[in-house]
Order: C-alpha cells, then structure tokens, then sequence
C-alpha cells in the first residue's frame, strides 16, 4: 500500500480523519454533557455516532452495492462533514439542542458501514489478493493509533477551547478524506464475485459473536478497576493505552505477514490472553496480557476483510453486524457485572471467546 501511487495519496487523508474521529470520541459525550447531563442523553448520543451505520448498511444495500469502492468512502465523508459540520455551526451560533445534535450525529453515520465497505473495497481493486491483507493492515493500525492520540488532543482542545471546535475539526478532516478520494482514477479493475456464499455468512456470524463477546468488557472493566482494584480513571486509562500500543504494534507487524493465520485462531488467542483479568492476576501481570490481547486483535480485521473484499456488500454486512454486536455486548455486561462481578464477567467472556475459537475452528474458520 506504501507504494501504490493512489493509495499512497490516499493516506494523508485517512490518517487526519482518524485522527478526527478519536477526537470526536471525547467531543461528542463532552457536548453532550454540556446539551444536557442527563446520563441517558450522552449515551444516545455516543450511539447515535455508530448504531444508524447499522441500518445504512442493510437498507441500502439496493442501491449501493454495486458503487465503486473511492464512490462509496467520499459519499460516507461527504455526508460525515456536512453533518458535523452542521453541529459545529450550530454550536457557534447557541443554536444547537440535544435533540438537534443527535438527530445530526444519526444522519453522519447513515453510510459509516458503506464507507468502511469503500475503503476495503478499493483495495481490493487496486491491489493484487496477496497484498490485502497488508494494506488493509495499515488502515486498521492508522485507526487504532488514531484512538491512542485523539482523545487526550481533544482534552487539551476541549480545556483551552470548547467541545464544539474538536467537532468542527472532525468535519474537516473528512472533508479533506472527501476531496482525496477524488485522486482515485475513474477507471477500476472489477472485483472477483464470490463464490462461497455460505463460508461469508459464517465470517460474518463469527465476527460478530467475537464482538458481541468483547463488549462486555466495556462494562465490566471500569467497575472492575475502581471496585476489585481500588484504582480510578487513570489507571483505567492506563489499560485502554496498553490494549491501543499492542494494536499498534500488531498492525504494523501484520503489515509484514506472509501467511494469514487463520481467523479462529486469533480468536482463541485472544480470549487467552484475557484469561489473566478474569483469573485476577497481579496488575502488571494483567496490563501486559491486555496489550497482548491487542497484539494479537490486530490481525483480526485484516485476515476478516481479505476474505469478505471481493463482495462490497459482504463488507457492508459486516460492517453493520460490528456495529450492533459491540453495544449490545456492552447492554449485557451490566446484568452480567450485575450477577456475577466484575471480575467473573471478564473471566466468562475470555473462556467464552476462547470457546467461539474452537468452533470456528472446527467450521474451518
């Protein structure tokens, strides 16, 4: 991918719209906040950020998924600026409501799952089915990156500015993704058809086990640091940054793989490299297991989307399966917490991942 003249041109703008939208992570439940404290709106608005995607990626299916992979990003960016951009307007102005922002923040991420789609789809019609894999790599490594550095620029920009200039910052950026995605030639090579449609139903039933079993955590480890740890946010901080800096790592190390390990077998690696939070071991002990944990995430969506790129809609599907599976893991971790704690929920999870690894195993996942 570094040295496709397109792409190469393409990165510049990925890269500062992902910058953007780690940004946004904090800027959205800031201004929420400050729209009305009331818990229940920052939560919908956080999830009005992704959950629409979901909906955008099945019912327009018809009509998208035949589009050119550059067409479907730069729409995806397009409306993106043009709502966020609407958002920070508005804020400027005094305005902008809750009700308004978050009616804005669903019409952003409509095509979210399409625009995800566009970007692996382009691959797959620039580059030869060996590179895949490495190219799509580097835009999960630039992502996760962007969600180490985002959110504590956004704290500094919120302290010194207001929440309303991260967000405008975010509109920016994609429309700077937009305009680059203009580089992209006209001309394209097609796609191979798939033609193992029951192997991608599979794919994107496990991937979304994997991340409806992930969600939990969201749940349960912040109780779990303040309640079995006696520790605060920072410490939590501490292990959100361990899990991003083993991502990192992992995707720049995916980039140079040769052999794609099989999809259930990261699975399983990942679950037991959870088993130390659940089995409450030492915190330094349970800190490196969890960057492990995202040294070893890091190859799963790359592997995941070579299998699924030749299919846009495959990609979109997916897309939109990831953007629901996650939440309502995260929903089902406060019974869990509930029930059993903090700690048990980790363990149940991590052995129940390990265990989605096995079967897909068997399936020849």
């Amino acid at each position: 991918m570094w040295n496709h003249p397109v792409l190469r041109r393409l990165l510049p703008g990925l890269a500062f719209s992902a910058l953007g939208d780690g940004m946004s992570l904090v800027a959205i439940s800031w201004l929420a906040l400050e729209l009305d404290p009331r818990p229940i709106w920052v939560a919908v608005a956080v999830a009005a950020y992704s959950l629409p995607s979901a909906l955008g990626g099945v019912a327009l299916a018809r009509w998208l998924r035949t589009r050119p992979g550059a067409q479907l990003a730069g729409w995806n960016a397009v409306l993106r600026a043009s709502a966020l951009g609407a958002i920070a307007v508005m804020y400027a102005v005094g305005a902008l409501d809750i009700q308004v922002f978050i009616a804005l923040l669903a019409v952003s991420s409509l095509l979210a799952a399409w625009g995800s789609a566009g970007r692996y789809a382009l691959i797959a019609e620039l580059l030869p089915a060996e590179r895949h894999v490495a190219a799509n790599a580097v835009l999960t490594t630039i992502a996760e990156f962007a969600t180490i550095a985002g959110p504590p620029l956004a704290g500094l920009l919120i302290a010194w500015t207001n929440p309303g200039t991260v967000i405008a910052i975010d509109a920016a950026s994609f429309a700077v993704l937009a305009l680059t995605y203009r580089l992209v030639p006209r001309t394209r090579r097609e796609p191979e058809p798939d033609r193992e449609p029951v192997k991608v139903t599979g794919l994107i039933v496990v991937g979304a086990l994997f991340f409806f079993l992930f969600g939990p955590f969201y749940a349960a480890m912040p109780i779990h640091v303040a309640q079995d740890l006696g520790g605060d946010a920072t410490l939590l901080g501490w292990y959100y940054t361990a899990f991003g800096a083993g991502a990192v790592v992992g995707g720049l190390l995916t980039t140079r793989i040769r052999r794609n390990p099989p999809v259930a077998a990261v699975i399983a690696a990942f679950g037991a490299a959870l088993l130390p939070l659940g089995l409450g071991a030492p915190q330094p002990l349970a800190m490196g297991a969890f960057a492990v944990a995202g040294l070893v995430w890091a190859p799963f969506l790359p592997v995941a989307m070579a299998r699924l790129q030749r299919d846009t809609r495959a990609l979109a599907t997916f897309g939109s399966v990831a953007a629901l599976a996650a939440p309502l893991g995260t929903v089902l971790g406060g019974p869990l917490v509930e029930a059993f704690g903090a700690r048990q929920t980790l363990l149940i999870c991590a052995v129940a991942t390990i265990a989605l690894g096995a079967v897909a195993a068997i399936r020849g996942k």
